[in-house]
């Protein structure tokens, strides 16, 4: 019998496409201004991929990064787990892309279709493989090409997303050690029309009307999603915390989904957090969906925000809907 792990959270990497599209750009095609926008959301620009590039090239350069930071070959990968909802065929799995393009030939593969909450999903998914003794090392891949569901003429959408990439290489580590300490995950089904894209699945099949009307684009209730993620990330995150008999004294850094600056804001007030506590890059990625989080855990490593050892606060909120958040302590 295996002796007891945790999984723990060792490197990250990260890729954006080269194209910045700043607030001023967009108000030539949409009534709006960069200051309309920052005030509201927080962000000044936000980088856009080049149309058909697809999600896997940002995939593999942000999973290739992150492999050479934790000094792991691709071949000792044991899984791969891409969450997404842009990636790049319906079948094959972004992530069987990515395996390919890696030679990760011991590592089986898969997307996981959690809107923004998709990399706090994809973790607690590697976590429970690795904590059950099934596997020692998965890529957890998270990112989306938004651009390319997103109607450039819709102001309440267009403004807030952006694109690109992160990976995390999660492993198994002492059960005593640093790693992952717990979970708490959401849905909510009754308001999944609030956020969504129309047609884009089997209920709805892809037709004519479907390119030129804009339904298989992302549809939101602005303001009605605003008042749920502002409300679900700061209960999930006091929740989480208090089943582990911890308070916002227990966290050295919060790193939530980076939707809007004043749903950030909040949650960061909720936990007694001042914000230099609080990993916010909006301002010039704004929301990547499911790479909202592992792009701001590349950012604060590379700032020497995030280093071994400190105690980290993951939460997110997105379509479904859903939302979870993730206790850990960093690195081996």
């Amino acid at each position: 019998m295996k002796a007891p792990c945790r999984a723990r959270c060792v490197a990250v990497g990260s890729a954006l496409p080269e194209r910045r599209v700043a607030n001023a750009e967009l108000a030539l095609q949409v009534a709006t201004s960069d200051e309309w926008i920052f005030s509201r959301t927080g962000i000044r620009e936000r980088r856009i991929a080049e149309p058909g590039a697809g999600l896997s090239p940002l995939a593999t350069a942000a999973s290739r990064q992150c492999l050479e930071r934790a000094g792991v070959a691709a071949s000792d990968l044991d899984g791969i787990i891409c969450a997404t909802i842009t990636g790049d065929f319906v079948m094959p799995a972004t992530a069987n892309l990515v395996q390919h393009a890696l030679g990760a030939t011991r590592a089986w593969g898969y997307d996981l279709l959690n809107a923004c909450n998709g990399f706090v999903a994809a973790l607690s998914t590697a976590a429970a493989f690795i904590e059950a003794g099934r596997a020692q090392r998965i890529l957890v891949i998270a990112g989306d090409v938004m651009s390319s569901v997103v109607d450039a003429t819709d102001r309440n959408t267009c403004i807030l997303f952006g694109d690109g990439c992160g990976a995390v290489l999660v492993e198994a580590g002492p059960a005593d050690g640093r790693g992952i300490l717990g979970f708490e995950m959401h849905s909510d089904g009754s308001h999944g029309d609030e956020l969504c894209i129309p047609q884009s699945g089997s209920a709805r099949p892809p037709t004519v009307h479907a390119a030129t009307g804009h339904l298989r684009c992302v549809k939101q209730s602005g303001r009605l999603i605003f008042q749920h993620a502002i409300r679900r990330m700061a209960e999930v995150s006091d929740s989480l915390l208090t089943s582990l008999g911890l308070t916002g004294a227990d966290v050295d850094l919060l790193v939530p989904h980076q939707a809007n600056l004043r749903i950030i804001q909040p949650t960061a007030e909720r936990l007694g957090l001042s914000m230099d506590k609080v990993v916010v890059n909006i301002e010039y990625m704004a929301n990547t969906t499911a790479g909202t989080i592992p792009l701001a855990i590349a950012d604060a490593v590379s700032a020497g925000r995030l280093v071994a050892g400190t105690r980290v606060l993951l939460v997110a909120f997105g379509g479904g809907l859903t939302w979870g958040a993730c206790y850990l302590t960093w690195g081996r």
